[in-house]
């Protein structure tokens, strides 16, 4: 976990290696944010709890709710697994989310300082977004 800026925004940024992040984590996830001064968290698809990406099991809807209870922002950045990708319920979660204060779903650490400092993504074909997406927006899945 590190504290870097981007966008012109303070974020505390949880890379792809380590222990699972699921609601267990969550105090120490923002204890870091408050103490880096930091109002958006980024946390790699790749550390987030399997249960996260089944909306059925709550975890998803218990992290953003923290998030916004603590008036911060969260960031998922990487690709989505296959079983997130191919579920309508997680991609209309993916969508309802970045359309507004999140959870953001984005490609990289890239698209989310461009998104932060309110630029347009340099992500190709709309990132993480349009991956989650892929094949549902025309009710093809």
């Amino acid at each position: 976990m590190r504290s870097t800026s981007l966008g012109g925004v303070e974020v505390v940024v949880v890379d792809g290696v380590g222990t699972a992040v699921g609601t267990r984590e969550l105090g120490d996830l923002l204890t870091a944010a408050f103490d880096a001064r930091a109002t958006t968290v980024a946390i790699a698809t790749e550390r987030l709890d399997p249960t996260f990406f089944e909306l059925r099991s709550g975890v998803a809807g218990e992290i953003s709710q923290r998030f916004v209870n603590y008036h911060l922002r969260l960031a998922v950045v990487g690709e989505l697994p296959p079983e997130a990708r191919a579920s309508r319920s997680f991609s209309g979660f993916v969508l309802e989310g970045n359309r507004g204060d999140g959870p953001w779903f984005v490609a990289t650490l890239d698209e989310l300082a461009d998104r932060l400092s309110g630029r347009r993504p340099r992500a190709p074909n709309g990132g993480a977004a349009a991956a989650a997406l892929d094949g549902h927006e025309n009710g093809t899945r």
